[in-house]
C-alpha cells in the first residue's frame, strides 16, 4: 500500500488514542493495539471515518510474553509492515516495593520495559532495510528526575526508556530511522484512574501544569519528525527538567521526598 503504517500500543485511551489520531491525520494508516477490544473497534471505526485512513484494531496483553508477536501477526496479516511505532502501553503500580506482590511487579515489567525492547528490535531491522522509521518510546518527566517512594519501578522504567532511546538515535542516525522519548509531566488522562490516584493528583496538582494528552501526542509526533532524541513538552515540565540537572542530588532526593507523596499513593 502507498500509505504508511503507524503502530500505537496502548492505543485504547489517553495519549495512545491521541497518537492513534495525530498518525492518522498525517496520511499514516494505524495498527491500534490494547487489551479493550471494543475501545480499539471503536477508535477504529472514528479514525476511519474522519481520516480516511485504514485502521487496524488488534487486541493483545502486553504483560504476556506472547503479547508481542500477537500484535506482529496481526499486522502480517494484514500484508503490512510496521513504518512508526510508538510504545506507549503503560501504567502506574502503586505501592512499595515490599508491600506489592512480585508477580505484579514481573508483569509491570513485561509491559513496560520488556515488549517496547521486543517490538522495538523486531520492527528495527526492516525500518533499516527500508530506510524510514520512526520510534517514539514515551518514557516520563519521572524518568528525568529522581526516584520516588511508591510506584517504585515506574521511574527506574521511564529512565530506561530514556537511555535505550538515545542510543538508538546514535545507532541509526545514518539509516533514516528517528527515535525520540517523550518525556511528559502530569498528563489529564486515564492513566491516574487507573493507579487510584485520581484524587490526590486532582486535589494536589495546579490545574496549569497538566497537559492534555492530544497536545503531548502532538509534540511526540513533531520530534519524532525531527528526530529530536529527548522531548519534553511544556515549559513548566522542561524548567522541571532543567531544575533535576543543576541542583545537587541530596537537594533533589528531599525534594522528592517531601512532594512525592502529594501524587503517588504508598
Amino acid at each position: 500500500m502507498a500509505r504508511r503504517l503507524a503502530l500505537i500500543t496502548g492505543a485504547s485511551a489517553g495519549i495512545g488514542a491521541a497518537f492513534a489520531r495525530i498518525y492518522a491525520s498525517h496520511g499514516y494508516d494505524v495498527a491500534l493495539t490494547a487489551r479493550r477490544l471494543g475501545r480499539l473497534e471503536a477508535l477504529a471505526a472514528g479514525i476511519r471515518l474522519r481520516f480516511g485512513v485504514e485502521a487496524y484494531p488488534i487486541a493483545a496483553d502486553l504483560a504476556d510474553p506472547a503479547g508481542v508477536d500477537t500484535v506482529l501477526a496481526g499486522i502480517e496479516a494484514q500484508g503490512r509492515v510496521v513504518d512508526a511505532l510508538v510504545n506507549n502501553a503503560g501504567y502506574g503500580l502503586p505501592g512499595t516495593y515490599a508491600a506489592t506482590r512480585w508477580e505484579d511487579q514481573a508483569a509491570f515489567l513485561q509491559v513496560l520495559l520488556v515488549s517496547v525492547c521486543g517490538l522495538t528490535h523486531k520492527v528495527l531491522p526492516g525500518m533499516v532495510e527500508r530506510g524510514y522509521g520512526r520510534i517514539v518510546n514515551v518514557a516520563s518527566l519521572a524518568g528525568l528526575t529522581p526516584g520516588a517512594a511508591g510506584h517504585t519501578l515506574y521511574a527506574a522504567t521511564k529512565s530506561f526508556l530514556v537511555k535505550f532511546s538515545q542510543s538508538l538515535h546514535l545507532e541509526n542516525q545514518a539509516t533514516g530511522v528517528h527515535v525520540s522519548a517523550l518525556c511528559p509531566g502530569f498528563t489529564w488522562s486515564e492513566f491516574h484512574d487507573v493507579n487510584g490516584t485520581r484524587a490526590q493528583v486532582s486535589q494536589s496538582l495546579p490545574t496549569w501544569l497538566g497537559l492534555g494528552a492530544d497536545e503531548v501526542a502532538a509534540t511526540g509526533y513533531e520530534a519524532a519528525e525531527a528526530n529530536r532524541v529527548v522531548c519534553v513538552p511544556g515549559a513548566p515540565n522542561k524548567a522541571i527538567a532543567v531544575l533535576a540537572k543543576l541542583i545537587p542530588d541530596d537537594w533533589a532526593l528531599a525534594l522528592m521526598a517531601s512532594q512525592g507523596g502529594r501524587f503517588r499513593k504508598l
